[in-house]
């Protein structure tokens, strides 16, 4: 049986390379047509677009890393049965358990690969992705969520700004407290940060000073200080998440969980997708072998397009629960897991079902 076994294994990995080879030069020519107006209007230099498009690939790949698997599974098991190679294997007295190992050992190497893409290699290349986009595509489109700011910078104090965007906030206010007492509190209607001086311009200055009696205020037209916050903590770039390895992330995640970041559902998806997409590649590599495992009268075609079907339909379920967990306090691990455990139900019925 370890013929059939190293045959059946050495037909998994193949395809699914095969089928990343084919699929991501798609993708790249697809993505320079759209984007190549802009990269000349640009005049990019040629060494940035290659690291770009480097940094694309492996993206791309990470993101549609279960997709291709899926597929590249269906496409040459169906290809098996369709040669009744399958029948072959379950009449000389196999069992369908012992004729998924080799598919669960490929998946396992996969998986791995899948953690060593989503912990090294896929923050630096959505680092370098998204900051060309923003760079070169994205004119005028801030990297920031510059609006309704309102976070706590450390154990005592609060800020909020109504918009942020060009080193200029509107509508400033900063809470101060002391044993869980408001001590002071200073308001502006606009805050600009100077780098030059790495001060903070405020103006129609208000501080209330919070007495045990009676208060104390401060109004000034125009006033420069320093402030406990830096810039780039005060408002993180969106994809912040996607760019920390898996350490860095959890640091920072709790960092902005203390100080109240309402992007924290955002990066606690970055972090659990981490660990759920290696699952995903056993739970679809067990639907794909039960789809496919039975001969047709349809052919190949039937099979491929039931796992297409099932495919969008796994990527309709985590797109929308991951736009639930960003928009709103919708768990973010329910969130991620809730697709895993869905079609591990269906993985499992399927199975059943193909056993009999």
């Amino acid at each position: 049986m370890k013929i059939l076994d190293w045959y059946i294994l050495k037909r998994y990995l193949f395809t699914f390379f095969m089928m990343l080879l084919l699929f991501i030069p798609i993708g790249i020519t697809v993505h320079l047509a759209e984007k190549i107006g802009k990269i000349l209007e640009n005049e990019v230099p040629m060494n940035e677009v290659l690291v770009y498009f480097l940094d694309f690939t492996i993206y791309f790949a990470h993101l549609l890393f279960p997709l291709f698997l899926f597929l590249s599974v269906i496409w040459f098991t169906s290809k098996l049965a369709n040669n009744t190679e399958v029948i072959a294997f379950l009449s000389s007295g196999v069992s369908f358990t012992r004729f998924l190992r080799p598919y669960i050992i490929g998946a396992t190497i996969v998986a791995i690969l899948a953690i060593i893409l989503g912990l090294f290699l896929a923050p630096k290349a959505s680092e370098g992705f998204n900051d060309f986009s923003y760079k070169y595509f994205k004119k005028g489109r801030s990297a920031v969520e510059n609006t309704n700011v309102f976070r706590q910078i450390n154990d005592q104090e609060i800020i909020y700004v109504s918009n942020f965007s060009n080193n200029v906030g509107r509508n400033f206010t900063l809470e101060h407290f002391e044993d869980n007492k408001l001590k002071y509190k200073i308001t502006a209607d606009n805050i600009r940060y100077i780098p030059k001086d790495t001060i903070y311009r405020l103006t129609n200055y208000v501080k209330r000073d919070i007495g045990e009696h009676e208060d104390k205020l401060e109004i000034l037209r125009r006033k420069d200080t320093l402030l406990t916050f830096d810039v780039d903590d005060l408002i993180p770039v969106i994809y912040a998440a996607e760019t920390k390895m898996y350490g860095e992330l959890k640091e920072f995640i709790n960092k902005e969980e203390a100080r109240g970041s309402s992007n924290v559902g955002r990066f606690k998806l970055v972090l659990y997708r981490k660990w759920s997409l290696p699952v995903s590649v056993f739970i679809l590599t067990i639907i794909a072998v039960a789809v496919s495992s039975k001969k047709r009268r349809g052919g190949m075609g039937v099979n491929l397009a039931i796992g297409i079907c099932i495919a969008m339909i796994f990527v309709f379920f985590d797109k929308i629960f991951g736009v639930m967990a960003e928009q709103s306090d919708f768990n973010p691990i329910i969130a991620v897991w809730f697709p895993n455990i869905i079609f591990g139900v269906l993985a499992a019925y399927m199975l059943y079902n193909a056993k009999r």
